[in-house]
C-alpha cells in the first residue's frame, strides 16, 4: 500500500517540525505535527506513515502551507499526496 522511502531521514523530519511550529500559525497541523514526532521516533513503521497520510489528507487548505515550509513531508508521503485513491 504505501512504500516508505529508501531511508526516512529523522533529522529532516525534525527540521520539518520546528519549521511548522515556527512559521504555520494554525491549530490544524497539530495532528500533523504529533504524527511527524511519532514518525521520528519510529521512522520504519508503515502504520505511522499511513496515519500521517491520512492527517496530511484531511488540512485541507492548510496543505500548501505545510509543503511550503516542510517540503520534506511531501517527499515522504506516496504517489497519492492529496488522498485521491
Amino acid at each position: 500500500m504505501f512504500d516508505l522511502p529508501q531511508t526516512t531521514d529523522v533529522a529532516r523530519i525534525d527540521e520539518s517540525i520546528e519549521a511548522l511550529n515556527k512559521y504555520v500559525n494554525d491549530p490544524a497541523i497539530e495532528p500533523l505535527i504529533s504524527a511527524l514526532e511519532a514518525l521520528k521516533k519510529d521512522p520504519d513503521n508503515k502504520a505511522l506513515l499511513e496515519a500521517m497520510t491520512a492527517t496530511f489528507a484531511g488540512l485541507g487548505i492548510a496543505q500548501g502551507a505545510v509543503l511550503t515550509y516542510a517540503p520534506y513531508v511531501g517527499l515522504i508521503l506516496t504517489d497519492d499526496i492529496f488522498g485521491e485513491n
